[in-house]
């Protein structure tokens, strides 16, 4: 009776990755999220908590705070809904027709990223002011845009116009036209294929790019500062503010308002980031 030879265990085929373990590479994306993100935000809520309840409710309930507040989230809210259809508007000319200088004007879309925002500012004030190129045709028809809300959101549009159109881009790109000429022989219009077909596609990346331009026109501060004016309760924005206190060596007041603008832009990134990933789902759904 011979021995039956002994069982092979089959080794587990070793994983080789381009980065290094998991361990090295998660330590150091939590070692980088504490230092650069977590560790300020405990001290500035640590800061505005040593004023107490009643102290931060006096600081973040004041009239000029709440006037600030307002006028920076809704400027920044309005220029992110123009900037959605602005947006769509550009990257769809960019991918589906033919334009001269094209990689010119693709160019200049990432303009505001490389420029300074404080040049920004100041560019669009000459601009649009009484004395400017444009300001003055504006204030012959009695517009007035300089040191008002409607500056504000234009400097705003400016700012966040990139990333709405750098998100909608290349979705454009990638979807192809198949369906499209499939709904046009079925006899749908042009618009209905817009919004049944196409649009559909569009959405997540849509509201993406209206989030983005959202979380950062709403703390911009560099081109606001010189077309705002800075009048309080008029065109006063919390960011201006903020630096105020800081300048009057009111530190608990400066991070309480900074706390509140905190809280209100985690929780619009929430709400926005939990409706594309249904609008993923059911579109992953729907495939």
């Amino acid at each position: 009776m011979t021995a039956s030879p002994p069982l092979l265990t089959q080794a587990r085929p070793s994983r080789r990755h381009v980065l290094p373990g998991l361990r090295l590479t998660l330590g150091y994306a939590l070692l980088y999220l504490s230092v650069l993100v977590l560790l300020p935000l405990a001290g500035l809520v640590l800061r505005a908590s040593g004023l107490g309840f009643a102290g931060f409710w006096r600081e973040v309930s004041s009239p000029r705070v709440v006037s600030a507040l307002g006028v920076s989230f809704g400027t920044a809210l309005i220029a992110s809904l123009i900037n959605v259809v602005l947006g769509l508007l550009i990257a769809w000319t960019l991918t589906r027709y033919w334009v001269p200088a094209r990689r010119l004007i693709d160019a200049l879309i990432d303009l505001p990223f490389a420029l300074p925002t404080a040049v920004a500012g100041i560019t669009l004030t000459s601009l649009l002011a009484p004395t400017g190129w444009l300001g003055g045709w504006l204030q012959e028809q009695g517009v007035r845009v300089v040191y008002t809300r409607t500056g504000i959101v234009i400097a705003l549009i400016f700012i966040g116009l990139p990333f709405v159109v750098r998100s909608i881009q290349p979705v454009l790109e990638d979807l192809g036209r198949e369906q499209e000429e499939a709904a046009w022989s079925l006899g749908a219009s042009p618009v209905q294929t817009f919004w049944r077909v196409i649009f559909p596609e569009l959405r997540p990346a849509l509201l993406s790019g209206f989030t983005l331009a959202l979380a950062r026109t709403i703390g911009e501060y560099g081109s606001v500062v010189f077309i705002s004016g800075n009048l309080p309760f008029k065109t006063e924005i919390a960011p201006l503010l903020i630096v105020s206190k800081l300048e009057q060596y009111n530190y608990g007041g400066a991070a309480a308002v900074a706390v509140v603008m905190l809280l209100i832009s985690v929780a619009l990134l929430l709400i926005a980031n939990t409706v594309q990933a249904r609008m993923v789902r059911r579109s992953g759904t729907a495939i």
